[in-house]
């Protein structure tokens, strides 16, 4: 994959050595954890298989939806990866998120940041970054990424690329000791999903990316008191996770304290609770005759994570894993209640414009969502 990271000219800075990509990349290669233990045969048929099944998955997502948008996907790709590929692809993906904020914090701080001390900070937060990804690498099944196209030097198709994780989609289903041929469907299902809605609703890339300009200008922007808030962020962690009262959205997002910041997060929430309810709603929707071992898929998958470590559960309420495990629920929940009403009809006017997205307050009530849309 290429990298994102241009060169600078002598004597400047530029945004994108605010965070050192090509760094962070190699850190996450290095510090990834080992994936499964794979002879090359073994490997082979994984990939394989999981390119045919997310071939085999279109179909059901397009009868489960009724989104058009699934009969022609040729915008954009399906690749699978290992942990380093994947850590390497959401630098880039980082790396066109964060440019304009990034270009910002630098344009205020023209003249007082020098183009040595700009290269010693990408480094270090380069690193710190790589640390971080390389421990999702080993927690992410799948992922679809609309930004990859927008990547400086990228390759990737127009509309974006879906990425399935192998290592840790082989892992998981020798952990639950579940049918691969059928959990590998199954994920299948939901992450050909995101790639469906992103392409029913071709505005909705440029508008997340707007919204993720705005918060992260707002998180960059007050930069000054960024390590303060974040010290005291993770210091708190510690004492709601002793009573149990961990943060909603994970420690980092406790950074977030004016009313700008927080409109801008609960606008995010929202809208990734839409797009992974979604997801789960077609994945829950097949039955035996599509995947035959679904009921044992889904029993033994929802009852993971009951024995993670300390060490885990720490990294995951910093990071608001968990939180993000409550927007498959929150979003889901929000989906059967439209469908319920409106059928899958009503529901799919969502994909119409930004302006039919739920609010976080629809989220939590679906019956504002179908009286604003009269529905």
């Amino acid at each position: 994959m290429e990298s994102t990271a241009a060169p600078s000219a002598p004597g400047t800075s530029t945004a994108s050595t605010l965070i050192n990509w090509d760094l962070a990349a190699s850190a996450a290669a290095r510090l990834a954890p080992a994936g499964p233990d794979l002879k090359p045969a073994a490997i082979n048929e994984a990939v394989d298989s999981l390119r045919r099944l997310a071939d085999a998955s279109v179909p059901h997502v397009h009868e489960i939806t009724g989104l058009e948008a699934a009969r022609d996907l040729r915008d954009s790709s399906v690749l699978v990866v290992d942990r380093a590929s994947w850590a390497k692809a959401n630098t880039q993906s980082f790396a066109v998120m964060l440019k304009p904020a990034m270009q910002k914090m630098l344009d205020n701080r023209r003249g007082s940041l020098s183009p040595s001390a700009a290269s010693v900070s990408g480094a270090i937060t380069g690193s710190q970054l790589g640390a971080v990804l390389a421990f999702l690498s080993s927690k992410v099944l799948g992922q679809y990424d609309p930004f990859a196209a927008l990547a400086e030097n990228s390759s990737a198709p127009a509309a974006g690329r879906l990425l399935l994780v192998a290592p840790n989609i082989v892992s998981v289903e020798r952990e639950l000791n579940v049918t691969p041929e059928d959990f590998r469907l199954w994920v299948c299902l939901h992450e050909q999903t995101h790639r469906v809605q992103f392409a029913a609703a071709p505005w909705l890339r440029h508008h997340m990316l707007e919204q993720i300009d705005n918060l992260s200008g707002h998180l960059l922007g007050n930069v000054d008191s960024l390590m303060e808030r974040a010290t005291a962020a993770a210091r708190s962690l510690k004492d709601r996770s002793a009573t149990g009262n961990t943060p909603g959205r994970g420690a980092i997002l406790d950074l977030l304290q004016d009313p700008e910041e927080k409109a801008a997060i609960s606008h995010l929430t929202a809208v990734m609770s839409l797009l992974e309810g979604h997801a789960n709603v077609v994945m829950d929707a097949v039955d035996a005759s599509i995947v035959p071992s679904v009921k044992t898929i889904r029993q033994r998958f929802n009852d993971r994570g009951k024995d993670r470590g300390v060490i885990e559960k720490f990294i995951r309420s910093l990071l608001g894993l968990d939180a993000k495990m409550r927007q498959y629920s929150d979003g889901a929940r929000f989906v059967r209640a439209v469908v319920d009403v409106a059928g899958m009809e009503g529901f799919n006017r969502v994909w119409d414009s930004a302006d039919n997205l739920p609010t976080e307050p629809e989220i939590h009530d679906a019956k504002l969502w179908l009286e604003r849309m009269g529905l």
